[in-house]
């Protein structure tokens, strides 16, 4: 349940209904909006009478929570989260480009692609240390020296930089060389792996599974934010279905509907989402129409000659031009990029 406060209701106030609520069990989560603050409860509601909770000073009302995402839905927060880090927001008025390479390399590969993306505009370097492949035999990553990579490209370039993680055993040192940590599609239920970064103080990045409906998405941050991480940005990145042309089945429709759901910052992987590079403009822009806060394009220097996922990446020359075509779309939605 949540319980809004009054407008202007005193720190005492606040402190008093939490209070009470940690003494009967509840776990508690602030949420302090522009003009009033909402308690989060999560508990056994049996255990405390609604009638003595509407009593308690500063109190304006109590609402019972349908959905079984808590603090990911509306109901919750109705402002947009807006998660800060440094100079960049992400969530908030402006578009963020995640951008570079599927797997870092090379450290070639990885200044040539990072200096690219930075003069075309992006602000986050994306490139995976540690690779979950289907084949075992496949590329896997070059794991603590790829971070290494990573940390100098930052160094030389001002990006910050996200990775994925798949191991609970390896949060600490990807969270060491990492500004933002990504959930794949294959570990959004992992949630062994959820409940152990909900314990960092770092933003996650939360892809969509697979086959995973909406709900299941927004459960997946729900295991984050109870367990104390209230910085997560969600990710479409393509669902499976029938379709064979494209990689998967990027659902645009889940922007507009998660937005509406959730206060949570979305952004959409075109890449992964279609698997083909001619199709990485036109689903970008398409993003960017929907609502989402953000996109995730992967570049390469040589797409042809990539160890991983080089029939959907962008050349740096064509990420330029896909670049401009973005501030277009920005501006008409209102935004910049």
């Amino acid at each position: 349940m949540i319980i809004v406060m009054n407008r202007g209701a005193s720190e005492e106030s606040i402190s008093s209904v939490c209070e009470r609520l940690e003494k009967e069990g509840f776990i508690i989560h602030l949420s302090r909006g522009v003009e009033r603050t909402i308690i989060g409860a999560v508990g056994d509601k049996t255990r405390i009478d609604r009638s003595n909770l509407e009593a308690l000073p500063g109190v304006e009302k109590i609402v019972s929570i349908l959905q079984p995402y808590k603090l990911a839905g509306r109901d919750f927060r109705q402002e947009d989260t807006v998660i800060t880090i440094g100079d960049v927001e992400i969530g908030g008025n402006q578009v963020q480009v995640f951008a570079g390479p599927c797997a870092v390399e090379s450290w070639e590969q990885l200044i040539e692609s990072a200096r690219a993306v930075k003069e075309a505009g992006a602000k986050i370097l994306r490139g995976g240390a540690f690779k979950p492949r289907t084949s075992p035999y496949a590329f896997q990553g070059l794991e603590e020296k790829g971070l290494q990579l990573l940390a100098k490209a930052r160094e030389e370039t001002g990006l910050l930089i996200t990775t994925e993680v798949m191991d609970p055993r390896s949060i600490e040192i990807i969270a060491h060389y990492s500004d933002i940590l990504q959930v794949g599609a294959r570990n959004m239920q992992n949630f062994f792996l959820l409940k152990e970064l909900a314990k960092i103080e770092k933003p996650i990045l939360l892809k969509r599974g697979l086959s995973s409906t909406i709900e299941e998405w927004l459960m997946a941050a729900e295991y984050l934010m109870a367990g104390g991480n209230n910085q997560v940005i969600l990710c479409e990145r393509g669902i499976r279905t029938f379709e064979t042309y494209t990689r998967n089945t990027l659902d645009i429709s889940a922007v507009p509907i998660v937005k509406q759901l959730s206060h949570l910052p979305v952004i959409v992987d075109p890449s992964h989402g279609t698997g083909k590079w001619q199709l990485v403009r036109p689903m970008s822009q398409a993003s960017i129409a929907a609502g989402a806060d953000g996109l995730m394009i992967e570049v390469h220097p040589n797409p042809s000659e990539a160890l991983c996922d080089g029939p959907q990446s962008l050349t740096p020359e064509n990420f330029t031009v896909l670049m401009e075509d973005m501030r277009k779309m920005a501006r008409i939605m209102g935004k910049t990029l």
